[in-house]
Order: structure tokens, then C-alpha cells, then sequence
């Protein structure tokens, strides 16, 4: 395609667009969504999502543990805060901060919570981020969390795609839309500011400033008693950091803000590694060899010593062929190591002593399972907060203190009947050669007659990008819509993820990208190998990245599957860098506009490769007008594509949502309902 024809679906709001997006809707609600099968599906996965006997999560904030909650009564959510005491019982009392039903109602505003950012460390204050329908974009105002009332005088910002977060009771760092030259190619702040209370943003003093073509700039304060830091920097690519201390010094920079000089000190690691500090420690987690360690290692420095020009690190984590760094979480006097063996969790316990970091094991994690710390209060205790599941085990919630037995606080109810599924881990071998992990989740073999399930309805899911791992995860919706109903749930750790570190993430970068298509490839090859699926009754869905990862499937291996749903995706490789926060996807991808670059993504392009004479299998795509990261305009130029090349397909886009579909539990339930629907009607296994 040299001349896009449907360039026009890429106007957002425009009416021709908006016209043609209501008439698919129509036509696929029509499909999927008038039969008595499709209500009660939805009614069921709403139940589940607005299950009130599932676990809070919750933030530890001084002596407060903070939730944000969602359930039939409250769809847009309250804010909302317990002591530990309370939480421990069955039925908790929650004192209500906000409630975004009743805010939302009172302004006639589709806000969407978007998170705060309470003040360390008297936590009287928060900085309340709302969304409306759930963009990227958002608006700021400052709330006080003794008379829970938004500050009418306090900081309060217009919607945008804002970064920003406290240093002490009067300033704030500030990274926001300042108007034309203020943000980068990719819709990201390039600016960061010292900004005072009582003063208007447009004056708060420059401390920071990123190129036109860097990807974001940031700036956070470190209030750790003792070892007060402020940080900024930028991000010139979405895989590499430069951070610069900020210091009150010479008088070489700008100022603060507050009438002081700073100037900027480099962090001199490579560019493309995650810098943390933590207490007296610099932590450093490698993407590329230095110091003599290897990729996926991480490193720790004496702080101030590293910025004297030390550089002998203490090394806490190196992988090796099967293992990889999942992530870290300190505490007051110890650092909780996550690491994947063949995408398993382990969890250890680093502690720092004159002679080194001593280690030991934190938990027994069960095997194909998922274990994450979900909170700790690394300025005041040894406190941990640690979520365990699997795809058959609902999660269980730990408290504990490192030196102490854990205690269980809450466990979430099973909504599906387990009995007789089976979770199992195979590995693919994709056509260069590396073997290809992936779970399969459904009836299990054992409890068969000779041994052997027959072939049945199977989903596969994949993403295979960005370094996001797919670890095993619980999820209701999934066990009622599909392995309750018979079905066989398969997740896929190809090659662009994070399953084995940076290595495989890198695999598939670039040029490189097709390993990625060709290791999902792989794994529905064994699937239907191995007798688990036909491909007639193999369905594959993907969402984001994932979207496009079905958009290769479907143009280069229809034949291997029923059905394809595909969500907010990217489908359009040639145009994807001049749309919306595309730019920032570049390091992924490569550069349409470069000449090193274009052909491969010519080549992969699902847009541009839709022929007229293949046969197909038919496709779902769902996206979001209101998805302010990967533009609409993928989806619905791909659906357009389809239908004028006569092949077919469903179209569904909300209004709202954002990128995540969805701004509440109903959407959510409909989003579901209509993707199981849509699966079960293709690949021939019991109607919802």
C-alpha cells in the first residue's frame, strides 16, 4: 500500500470516523451480543469482578493502609484507608477519602481514578491524579487527607500528561504540558521544574530540560530521613536513563526554586541500566555487560563513593540460562530479591554487613507459581507485603517482618471450580532453535481414561515485548468464561519479554522482531503437536504489543488458528511513530523514516500486508476512542482493510476506556463477555 485509503479513520473525533465506528459497533453487538447467552456471561464475569470478597490491596502510608476499591455499588470507586488492626478482620472498617462516583456525578465528569501521591512524611497531603475516561492524560489537584476535601488554594494542575510528585510541605517537581516546545515527539514532558505553592506553575524555575527528541523527563525527591536526594533526568529512548543529582552547590546550574543554585551531577552508569538508591546504596540493574558483569546482573555501590569515582560493586544477582533478575524491594535494613527460574518466582533476602550481602531464602513459593512483594515502608520498618498465586490458586496475602514469621491476612475466594484442571509447562522450539517456555492450563491428562485429554478448545495468549514478562496469574474472569466452560487456557513466554532477563527482550528487538512471531508460532505448532488443540479450535488473543503480535499471526500464519482477537493495538508499523506516543516505541521497533529500518517493518507491517486472496480466520478488534498511547486509528484502518478485502471481521470501540478498555467493572465485564463470545461461537466448544 503506497497510498493509504483509509487515512481518514485516524481523526479521532472527526464525524465521517465517528460515523463508520458506530456503524461497526452496531453490527457487532448485533453478532455477539442479542442472544440470552451473551447476558449471562457478562452478568457472571461482573460478579466477579465486583466480588467483595476479593483482597485490597493496600499502601502503607505512616500508620494508615490506603486502598482504592471498586464493586457494584461504587463503579467508579472510593479512595479509602484502614489500620493494619482492622484489615486483619474479615470485614474491615474503611474511613472513605474520595468518592469518584460521587465527584464525578457532582461535576458531571467522567473522571477515572488515576492514583496519588501522599506527602512524606506527615501524610497530610496527597496529589490526586483523575483521568477522564480513563486517558493517559490527567488533571492534578491536591487533597487534604485530614478534612478530605480537595485544597482550594493548593496545587492544582489542568489536564495533561503530567508527571509529578512532593519534596517537601511547599514544592513539588513538576514535568507537564508548558504549550508549543514543552513536550517531545512523543507527547511526554521534556521539561522538569521546582514549583512553590502559591505561585503559578508557568513560574516555578527550570531545573531540567530534555531534547526535543528524547522520549520524557522526570524528577523525583528521595525524602529518606538522612539521605534527602533530588533526581532528574531524562529518557532518550524508552530503554535508556540519564540521571543527574540534583545539588545545592556552586551555582552552576539554575535555581531551585526556592532561591538556592543547583547543579546537575551525573549518575555515570550506562545509559541504558535502572538506577535505584536506597538508603546509603546506588542499585544498579545491568541490560548490557559492564564492570565485567554480565546482562542482567545487579550491582550495589556505595553511594557517595560512586559519585568520588568507585567503582567496584558489590554484586547481589547474575543470571544464568535459566534464571532472571524479576525484581527488587527494600526495606528498612534488607533488600527482597525476586527472581524467575524458567519463569517461576524466588524470593531471598539480602542483607548488607561489614563483610558483604548475606542471603537467605524469604518464602517456599510453590512451584509454577507467582510470588510479588506488594508494599513495604522501607524508611520505617522491615515490614513486607507478599502475594502468592497461581493460574488454579487464588491469591493469598502475606504480612510479614524479615526475621519473623509471615501471617496470612487475607485469601481470595475461588470463583471457579479447579477440580480436574491441571497446570503443566512445556517448551516449543522455535525454528532457530531456542526452546520456548509456555503454561497450559486446562483438564489435566492424568485424570483421563488412557491418559490422553482429546483435542479441545484452546486459547493462547501472548505479548512479547518491552521486557514484560507473563507469569502465572489467578484470574476469575478467565476461569468462568473459559476453563469453566470447558476450554484450555495457554500462556506464551516468547522471546521480547522479560522471562529471562534482558537477553531475551533483546532477542527480539528491531529486525529481530519476526523471532518473537515465530516463537508464538512455535508454541501453537507443539500445541497442536502435542494433541492439546486443532487448529481449528485454537484461538489466540493479544492486546497492545500483543495486538500486533496477532496482526503477524493473522498475515503470516492464518492457517494455524479458529479465531483472532485483538485489542488497542499496533498495527500500522509504518505509520505507528507519528501517532499519538508512538515515537517513544522506536527503540522497540526501529524508525519508519529510516532507510536501515523501514524494510523490516514494511515487512512485518500487518496493515500493509492483508492480501485479498488468503484465507483468513475470523477476527475481533476492540479499541478505545479515548486511547490517548496507541492511537484508535490501528484497529480501525485494519478493520476497514479486512472488510473492503472481503474477509471477516467484528469491530468494537468504546467510547472511553483509555488504553486499558476500560474505566469500570461493567465495561470491563461487556470487554470480556464479548471476547468469549466471539471465541466459543468460532472454535466450536460450548456456547455461552
Amino acid at each position: 500500500m503506497t497510498d493509504d485509503p483509509f487515512l481518514w479513520l485516524e481523526d479521532v473525533d472527526g464525524a465521517d470516523a465517528l460515523a463508520w465506528v458506530a456503524e461497526r459497533n452496531a453490527e457487532t453487538r448485533a453478532a455477539l451480543t442479542e442472544g440470552p447467552g451473551f447476558r449471562a456471561l457478562q452478568t457472571e464475569l461482573r460478579e466477579v469482578l465486583d466480588d467483595t470478597g476479593r483482597i485490597p490491596y493496600t499502601t502503607r502510608r505512616g500508620e494508615f493502609l490506603y486502598s482504592f476499591w471498586r464493586d457494584a455499588g461504587h463503579p467508579k470507586g472510593v479512595w479509602r484507608r484502614t489500620t493494619l488492626d482492622r484489615y486483619r478482620e474479615d470485614d474491615p472498617e474503611w474511613e472513605v477519602l474520595l468518592d469518584v462516583d460521587a465527584l464525578a456525578a457532582g461535576e458531571g465528569e467522567g473522571w477515572v481514578w488515576a492514583g496519588a501521591a501522599v506527602r512524606y512524611p506527615d501524610y497530610g497531603r496527597a496529589l490526586v491524579r483523575l483521568s477522564r475516561d480513563g486517558s493517559d492524560a490527567v488533571c492534578v489537584r491536591e487533597f487534604d487527607l485530614g478534612t478530605k476535601a480537595f485544597v482550594e488554594d493548593g496545587f492544582r494542575l489542568p489536564e495533561a500528561k503530567t508527571n509529578v510528585g512532593w519534596i517537601d510541605e511547599d514544592h513539588v517537581f513538576l514535568a507537564t504540558d508548558f504549550g508549543p516546545g514543552t513536550m517531545t515527539d512523543s507527547g511526554y514532558p521534556r521539561t522538569v521544574r521546582r514549583w512553590r505553592r502559591g505561585t503559578a506553575p508557568e513560574q516555578a524555575e527550570l531545573v531540567f530540560e530534555a531534547a526535543a527528541g528524547d522520549v520524557s523527563a522526570f524528577g523525583w525527591h528521595d525524602a529518606t530521613p538522612g539521605f534527602e536526594r533530588s533526581f532528574v533526568g531524562c529518557r532518550p529512548t524508552f530503554f535508556t536513563t540519564e540521571v543527574f543529582l540534583l545539588s545545592d552547590t556552586d551555582g552552576t546550574g539554575g535555581t531551585d526554586g526556592a532561591g538556592g543554585r543547583v547543579r546537575l551531577v551525573k549518575v555515570d552508569v550506562p545509559a541504558d541500566a535502572d538506577v535505584d538508591a536506597w538508603r546509603e546504596w546506588l542499585l544498579v540493574t545491568l541490560r548490557t555487560p559492564w564492570l565485567g558483569q554480565p546482562s542482567g546482573s545487579l550491582l550495589a555501590f556505595d553511594f557517595d563513593g560512586f559519585l568520588a569515582g568507585e567503582r567496584s560493586p558489590q554484586v547481589l544477582f547474575v543470571p544464568d540460562a535459566h534464571t532472571a533478575l524479576a525484581g527488587f524491594s527494600p526495606t528498612r535494613r534488607h533488600l527482597i530479591l525476586n527472581t524467575f527460574a524458567d519463569v517461576s518466582t524466588r524470593m531471598e533476602v539480602l542483607t548488607p554487613g561489614p563483610d558483604g550481602w548475606a542471603r537467605r531464602p524469604l518464602a517456599d513459593v510453590p512451584p509454577l507459581a507467582c510470588a510479588t512483594v506488594t508494599d513495604t515502608d522501607a524508611d520505617v520498618s522491615d515490614e513486607y507485603f507478599l502475594d502468592v498465586d497461581s493460574y488454579l490458586r487464588p491469591s493469598t496475602l502475606y504480612r510479614g517482618e524479615i526475621g519473623a514469621d509471615a501471617e496470612i491476612l487475607k485469601s481470595a475466594p475461588a470463583h471457579f471450580d479447579a477440580t480436574g484442571l491441571s497446570v503443566r509447562q512445556y517448551f516449543a522450539t522455535s525454528p532457530d532453535g531456542t526452546a520456548v517456555p509456555y503454561f497450559v492450563v486446562g483438564p489435566d491428562p492424568a485424570a483421563a481414561p488412557d491418559g490422553e485429554c482429546d483435542p479441545g478448545p484452546t486459547l493462547l495468549y501472548g505479548y512479547g515485548g518491552f521486557e514484560v514478562s507473563m507469569v502465572p496469574s489467578y484470574s476469575g474472569v478467565t476461569g468462568r468464561a473459559w476453563l469453566g466452560r470447558g476450554g484450555t487456557y495457554v500462556v506464551a513466554n516468547i522471546r521480547g519479554g522479560g522471562e529471562y532477563g534482558p537477553r531475551w527482550h533483546q532477542a527480539a528487538l528491531g529486525a529481530d522482531r519476526v523471532l518473537a512471531f515465530e516463537d508464538f508460532a512455535a508454541v501453537a505448532a507443539d500445541l497442536i503437536a502435542r494433541g492439546i488443540t486443532t487448529p481449528s479450535r485454537l484461538g489466540i488473543a493479544g492486546g497492545s504489543n500483543g495486538g500486533l503480535l496477532m496482526g503477524a499471526m493473522l498475515t503470516r500464519y492464518p492457517e494455524l488458528f479458529g479465531a483472532i482477537v485483538v485489542h488497542v493495538p499496533l498495527l500500522d508499523m509504518l505509520r505507528f511513530h507519528r501517532l499519538l506516543a508512538g515515537a517513544s516505541w522506536m527503540a522497540e521497533y526501529g524508525d519508519p523514516d529510516s532507510e536501515a529500518d523501514r524494510p523490516h517493518l514494511a515487512e512485518y507491517s500487518p496493515y500493509h500486508n492483508l492480501a485479498a486472496g488468503q484465507m483468513y480466520p475470523p477476527v475481533l478488534l476492540t479499541t478505545s476512542t479515548r486511547d490517548d498511547r496507541v492511537h484508535p486509528g490501528h484497529a480501525r484502518k485494519t478493520a476497514a482493510r479486512l472488510r473492503e478485502l472481503g474477509h471477516p471481521v467484528l469491530f468494537h470501540e468504546h467510547t472511553g476506556g483509555g488504553h486499558a478498555g476500560a474505566t469500570d467493572n461493567e465495561q470491563s465485564a461487556f470487554n470480556q463477555a464479548l471476547t468469549h463470545t466471539f471465541l466459543w461461537r468460532h472454535l466450536g466448544g460450548r456456547a455461552t
